[in-house]
């Protein structure tokens, strides 16, 4: 199954507490993190609702 890797870029200060709080739900404390996670739809939608924060990358 192919994973997603993301990774954040920007910061979570200044934006709103859901975007926020879908950052710590993904494990993301900090710029530079990087997490991997299963291509499933929740997280899909997770990372579709703070994509201005993160770049996504699928890796196999």
């Amino acid at each position: 199954m192919t994973r997603l890797q993301v990774t954040q870029v920007r910061s979570g200060v200044g934006r709103r507490q859901n975007q926020r709080d879908t950052l710590r739900s993904l494990g993301l404390k900090r710029i530079g993190d990087v997490v991997v996670k299963e291509d499933r739809p929740e997280f899909r939608g997770m990372v579709d609702a703070i994509s201005h924060l993160v770049d996504i990358k699928e890796v196999d």
